[in-house]
C-alpha cells in the first residue's frame, strides 16, 4: 500500500482570502487553524494550509486538480460566473469562459487569489 497523502502548504497573498475562495469553490469545511496558517478540511481528512511565505519567497504558480460530481462542477462554475472570475477549457488558456468534455467528464481551468492554476474534473484521467 502506498503512502495517504495528508495535508500541503499552499502558498497565498492573503491566506484568509485563499482559504476562503477555496471553500467556496471546493464546497470544503474550515477546521482549526494555527500560527500563520489557515487551514480548510476536504474530504477524507486532507487538509490545505494558506500561509504567506517568507518576505525573499516569491510565490510559486502550482497546478492542482480536484475531483468533484457534475452538481458540484455546475455550481462551482456559476460562482466563477457570479464572481466575474476567468476559466478555461484548456490549461494553454486559450478557450475563455469555456469549459470542457474530456476524459468521459468534464473539466475547467481556474486561477485562485495568489495565481494557482486550479482543475476541477468530474473524472478521473485514468
Amino acid at each position: 500500500m502506498s503512502a495517504i497523502f495528508n495535508h500541503t502548504i499552499i502558498a497565498a497573498a492573503d491566506p484568509a482570502e485563499s482559504a476562503q475562495f477555496y471553500v467556496d469553490i471546493l464546497e470544503a469545511e474550515h477546521t482549526q487553524s494555527w500560527g500563520v496558517f489557515s487551514n480548510i478540511m476536504l474530504d477524507e481528512g486532507v487538509m490545505l494550509q494558506f500561509a504567506t511565505p517568507p518576505p525573499t519567497f516569491d510565490i510559486q504558480p502550482v497546478h492542482m486538480a480536484f475531483m468533484c460530481t457534475d452538481d458540484h462542477f455546475d455550481r462551482a462554475v456559476a460562482l466563477l460566473d457570479e464572481r466575474g472570475l476567468d476559466y478555461w477549457a484548456d490549461p494553454q488558456r486559450t478557450r475563455l469562459h469555456e469549459t470542457n468534455a474530456e476524459h468521459d467528464g468534464r473539466g475547467v481551468y481556474f486561477l485562485d487569489p495568489s495565481g494557482m492554476y486550479l482543475e476541477l474534473i468530474t473524472q478521473p484521467y485514468l
